[in-house]
């Protein structure tokens, strides 16, 4: 297994901006799984590539509100 790297910045803003951003990333990276797995014939895993793809998607959609909140709270 592959140890991730430690943050090089220990703030809890720029932890969900990360978080946000690699969601935000998987949504388009399931697009080329589902397009291998459709080729493939293999509609089980693209199925499960579009759940992920979803979870994602909503992941991303409320980190992006939460940051929105934060920030408005913030300069309010």
């Amino acid at each position: 297994m592959v140890k991730e790297q430690a943050s090089p910045v220990k703030d809890k803003d720029y932890d969900l901006i990360h978080a946000i951003q690699l969601s935000l990333e998987h949504i388009y990276r399931m697009d080329t799984y589902i397009a291998d797995a459709e080729r493939n014939g293999d509609s089980e895993l693209a199925t499960w590539f579009r759940k992920i793809q979803e979870n994602n998607r909503k992941a991303g959609e409320q980190g992006k509100k939460m940051l929105m909140d934060r920030m408005q709270r913030s300069n309010g």
